[in-house]
């Protein structure tokens, strides 16, 4: 007992260490990632302001799917779209697939779900085979569209059947909140 209360400094500062910088952190990190995104999409707007929506001016887009088969981005032009960029080693990432799990179990019919992993294909589909995930997964062959390019993990957009972008949202959010079905229900009107 005398050893940790001399070490308790030293202690907290491996632990911390262990949580920050390490796998085992990771569960952890997310959860905590997890309640902040609740938060986050109670307070602030999901959707853009009508002056910032841009449209999309080149659907062209080679992506490929977990089984290795071919898509183009323009198969889903005039839908509704849901683009996320995300990775298995992105704590904000990982905090927010439970929910969009359950927005495209909900929305999976009439949406357009594209799921863009920044990893490697092995890593992936252990990922979302381990989880149940079901939600559809894509690699980049190509370079996105200008205007779905980000520097940040997550990003989500919502585009809409004129190709007009309403949601581009850095970091992580409740995909499955009241406000977001909102928006998805007016972009499917």
């Amino acid at each position: 007992m005398n050893f940790i209360k001399k070490n308790l400094s030293n202690i907290l500062f491996v632990l911390f260490i262990i949580f920050l910088f390490t796998p085992y952190g990771l569960p952890v990190r997310s959860l905590l990632i997890k309640g902040v995104s609740i938060v986050k999409t109670k307070i602030l707007p999901i959707e853009m302001d009508e002056e910032d929506k841009v449209k999309i001016d080149n659907y062209n887009w080679e992506l490929e799917d977990v089984s290795g088969n071919r898509v183009n981005f323009t198969g889903f032009q005039n839908k509704v779209i849901v683009v996320n960029f995300w990775a298995t080693w992105c704590p904000p990432c990982i905090a927010e697939m439970p929910g969009f799990q359950k927005l495209y179990d909900e929305y999976g019919d009439r949406v357009s779900f594209v799921f863009v992993a920044n990893d490697k294909k092995d890593k992936v589909q252990k990922f979302i085979q381990d989880k149940s995930y079901t939600f559809p997964v894509f690699f980049q062959v190509s370079r996105a569209p200008q205007q779905l390019q980000s520097s940040s993990l997550p990003t989500t957009y919502f585009i809409g059947t004129e190709g007009r972008i309403h949601v581009n949202e850095v970091g992580a959010a409740d995909w499955n909140s009241d406000k977001v079905k909102k928006v998805l229900d007016r972009l499917l009107q």
